[in-house]
């Protein structure tokens, strides 16, 4: 960090040789342009020596300098310290509006409030500009009373006409969930531009009310209201990415073309983004080869869409043409291709990415330190993902949750409890996630007191109110505990509604204790709720099968296909020499298949030569032959 040694430097009288003002000025803005701190620092010495830090001008502009250097520290410290000794000189509406612009966009909301309330404070009125640079901050504490006081005074003030303030203010109540609110003051507004009408888009499109983005959008392109930019465009897409409405995508998509903004880079990215999350990953792999300057953004979008599209393979392919063409990978990049890999087991794919991770100075990110983890965990390598753990300097909540999921999917409980009691000794507050895997690991190891401790912990001791995942693990905990009915009795005393995963819970403990009447009451909820979930048609044909009831379980088999429900294969994955083999249950695709089949049969041989007798109840068969053999060409889903 570059010292600000300048401010320390008293005034002085004029050198001989004298730049002029606006010659400075024309050098703060060049500087502003270039973000260039050490300019900064160099043309902030030259106004002290000047003498003319006094000119409001220049000393505006220069705060303004230090801001967008990304320095506002050194604009604050400056600004403290000439307001001591100058106040009426250095004390501006200007001053003021500058700074409180400048931490309203870096997300120093609180600090902006602040500077709001001390300018009044010292009976310097706000204007227009100073209202729509602090109703940002006032939408981002997400605390409403703040927004409704600011909207009092600027109603006080007379500028609840101005467009400018206005859209400030419809943003604002968007961002804060109030869209009734925004929507009337939108109504009222004498005058609406761009921004109002994309304030009332996005805010649509921020508290999930798809549906009315779209209508707005509609509403706005049918009336020729005005002409959509690219924050319309991606919001709208965004909306139809997220209700899945491909039809209506591609009639943006139309718009889009007719504006002639197909060529921005947001706007392209956003149509990829929608084709991919609506399932026509063609359509946004034909757009990704019409892009000639991909920066990482349009990378990141196709290895997503490969990771929503279940191409995985795809999308760690799509990682190394990246590396390949120059692109420099960012947090969004190694995330998105760690869970790639990680859905597929590839360790070694996982392996060389982390290679590139530390060549590229991200291993210090939280973030990808926490997705290197889940990865390891996923390819069955615990030790390295507690590795990462170990040596990663910075732990936040999100790290520690990765860890102690992870240790939680291997089935290593005491290492999860153990994790959690070390991370409430650091001081860490753990969250929603956190608790989902140490309330799982209660269960898989018959701890029912102590899951219960926790749950009321949630609540008591760290305010975290509890959800569905929660009580499916409480239920699970009692039901793996053989207390079926003390978690019947637990689901019926929930504050909210019982979803799938609580029924699931349920309907998986009455299968391993072999509990057919309250199996067949809870699958028949499960059947209401998700008709079209094998799953539970097939747990409970399976308890039928168990329990010798095959005319039920035919009867469950019927309904499956009444219902068009099915069953989807489970699949295998095996990487050989980087290149990644997809199986699933009776393949027979692979051109070494009568190998494959080969091997199994000695693999077969040789454990049972070790003792192994197969468990054959589950087996939907007849014949004793045929059940046996469906289970060696099993894979799990």
């Amino acid at each position: 960090m570059i010292a600000p040694l300048p401010i320390k430097i008293a005034n002085r009288a004029p050198s001989k040789s004298c730049i002029s003002p606006t010659h400075l000025n024309n050098l703060i803005n060049n500087a502003a342009k270039s973000k260039n701190l050490k300019h900064a620092t160099q043309i902030h010495s030259q106004l002290v020596t000047q003498s003319y830090l006094p000119i409001p001008f220049l000393y505006n502009n220069l705060l303004n300098l230090y801001c967008k250097c990304g320095r506002i520290s050194l604009a604050l410290t400056l600004f403290s310290i000439n307001s001591r000794t100058h106040f009426h000189v250095y004390e501006s509406i200007i001053t003021y509006t500058t700074l409180i612009t400048h931490l309203s966009h870096s997300k120093f909301s609180i600090k902006a409030l602040s500077f709001f309330n001390e300018m009044r404070r010292n009976h310097i009125f706000p204007n227009h500009f100073t209202f729509s640079a602090v109703l940002p901050a006032c939408a981002d504490t997400m605390v409403i009373f703040h927004g409704k006081q600011m909207h009092s005074l600027i109603r006080k003030h007379g500028f609840d006409s101005d467009v400018f303030v206005g859209s400030a203010l419809v943003d604002m109540y968007a961002k804060c969930g109030e869209m009734i609110f925004a929507k009337i003051l939108f109504d009222e507004m004498p005058e609406r531009n761009l921004v109002s009408w994309n304030s009332m888009i996005v805010g649509f499109l921020q508290n999930k009310l798809y549906d009315e983005t779209v209508e707005f959008f509609v509403h706005v392109v049918r009336d020729d209201l005005i002409n959509p930019d690219q924050v319309s465009f991606s919001s709208v897409l965004s909306a139809c990415a997220n209700v899945r409405g491909v039809d209506m995508g591609r009639q943006v998509h139309g718009v889009v073309i007719k504006s002639g903004l197909e060529y921005l880079p947001y706007v392209k990215n956003s149509l990829m983004d929608m084709y991919s999350k609506c399932g026509v990953f063609d359509d946004a792999e034909n757009l990704f080869r019409t892009i000639e300057d991909r920066d990482v953004v349009t990378w990141n979008v196709m290895m997503m869409g490969c990771v929503q599209n279940n191409s995985f393979e795809e999308a760690c392919n799509y990682f190394w043409m990246m590396r390949r063409e120059g692109i420099s990978p960012d947090e969004a990049s190694f995330s998105t291709v760690l869970h790639a890999a990680a859905s597929i087991a590839a360790l070694d794919q996982g392996s060389l990415i982390h290679d590139q991770i530390i060549k590229t100075g991200f291993e210090t990110n939280t973030c990808v330190s926490s997705s290197l983890v889940t990865m390891y965990a996923k390819c069955g390598s615990l030790i390295d993902g507690r590795r990462v753990f170990t040596e990663s300097e910075d732990r936040n909540v999100v790290l520690w949750t990765a860890t102690i999921s992870a240790c939680q999917q291997h089935g290593c409980a005491d290492q999860v409890i153990e994790l959690f009691e070390d991370m409430l000794r650091e001081g860490i507050r753990p969250d929603y996630i956190t608790f989902v895997s140490v309330l799982s690991a209660c269960g898989h190891t018959g701890r029912v007191d102590e899951g219960f401790s926790y749950f009321n912990s949630m609540i008591q001791t760290h305010n975290i109110t509890p959800g569905s995942e929660h009580y499916a693990c409480m239920v699970d905990l009692l039901g793996r505990a053989g207390k079926l009915l003390e978690a019947k009795k637990f689901i019926e005393t929930m504050p909210i509604e019982p979803d799938i995963s609580v029924w699931g819970a349920l309907l998986g403990a009455c299968r391993k204790y072999g509990d057919l009447e309250l199996g067949g009451e809870v699958a028949k909820r499960l059947f209401q709720i998700e008709p079209t979930n094998p799953g539970n048609y097939v747990l409970l044909r399976n308890m039928y099968a168990r329990a010798g009831m095959l005319d039920e379980a035919d009867e469950v088999r019927r309904l499956m296909g009444v219902n068009k429900v099915r069953k989807e294969p489970g699949c295998s994955w095996l990487d050989v020499k980087n290149t990644t083999y997809v199986f699933t249950a009776h393949d027979k695709s692979h051109s070494r298949t009568n190998e494959i089949y080969k091997m199994l049969g000695k693999l077969e041989e040789m454990v049972k030569q070790k003792g192994y007798i197969a468990e054959t109840q589950y087996a939907i068969n007849n014949v004793d032959e045929y059940k046996e053999r469906s289970l060696w060409y099993h894979s799990e889903k």
